[in-house]
């Protein structure tokens, strides 16, 4: 069999009701096993490897069923850097990338500072800010035994020097040195959304998901439980859900955080909320 019929039976067997991004993700799967572009020029005369054409069908088989192609793969790009992804941690979002650039940008003029991750997942957030500020010591705060694996070879691939990965709770604050920044993209999916989102979304681990009955559990107890924790005069950024952003405002104003501001992602959703801890 050539690779262009591979590809096209592949195709084939996905059935009539394909998403938007079939072609895209079965063309990555076929590159990834195949290690060539699916349009690359001979691919209707080459003959396809049998054992490569057996994992290519058996992963063309598996995103049929609704696994995500970014477990499919094994790794995810996210601010640039490679980052190893698979069941039980959350795969990284481009969305996310505004959560990362907000912190760069409250960290300016800060020299070493100290920044937590909580529920860093994959470490992407936490990778991406060490990454960009090497003078940076991060923390990466860690919950699951499922993702936590993945936190740590991920922390080693992409910021080896300054980052740290903590097996803990993000609700119960391990011992750590006065922070500059405070940041977390937490579970913010309310219960009744949970039954509408896509199969492939499902795949994902619940726990990272889910933030309790109205979706909002992790943003009423982080600020309050944090905020010793930070300096006077630090920060805190979430990430929020696309309705959350005035109510998570809110909820850091009462906490008694200042200045808080709102910043919108690329598709122009309001993304990220951002505070300020009084200085004494």
């Amino acid at each position: 069999m050539t690779l262009q019929m591979a590809y096209q039976n592949a195709y084939a067997s996905l059935g009539p009701d394909l998403s938007e991004d079939a072609e895209f993700d079965l063309s990555c799967l076929f590159e990834h096993i195949f290690g060539a572009p699916r349009r690359a020029p001979g691919n209707s005369a080459r003959e396809a490897d049998s054992a490569k054409l057996a994992a290519f069908n058996a992963l063309a088989a598996r995103y049929k069923a609704g696994e995500p192609l970014q477990y499919l793969l094994g790794m995810w790009e996210f601010y640039g850097l490679p980052f190893e992804v698979g069941p039980g941690v959350l795969i990284p979002r481009p969305d996310t990338e505004t959560l990362v650039e907000t912190a760069l940008r409250l960290l300016k003029g800060t020299a070493a500072p100290a920044v937590a991750d909580l529920c860093a997942g994959s470490g992407c957030i936490a990778a991406a800010i060490a990454h960009a500020r090497p003078d940076a010591r991060v923390y990466a705060v860690e919950l699951s035994d499922a993702a936590f694996p993945y936190l740590v070879r991920n922390l080693a691939r992409n910021a080896p020097g300054n980052a740290e990965a903590i097996c803990g709770d993000a609700l119960a604050p391990p011992p750590l040195p006065p922070l500059d920044l405070v940041v977390s993209n937490p579970p913010y999916i309310a219960r009744a959304e949970m039954e509408t989102l896509s199969p492939q979304v499902r795949w994902e681990p619940e726990m990272a998901l889910l933030g309790g009955e109205d979706g909002l559990d992790f943003y009423r107890a982080l600020p309050r439980i944090w905020m010793p924790l930070l300096c006077p005069g630090g920060y805190i950024a979430f990430e929020v859900g696309y309705t959350q952003a005035d109510t998570v405002a809110g909820l850091l104003g009462r906490s008694g955080y200042q200045s808080c501001s709102v910043e919108r992602d690329l598709a122009g959703i309001r993304r990220v909320v951002w505070a300020r801890r009084p200085k004494d």
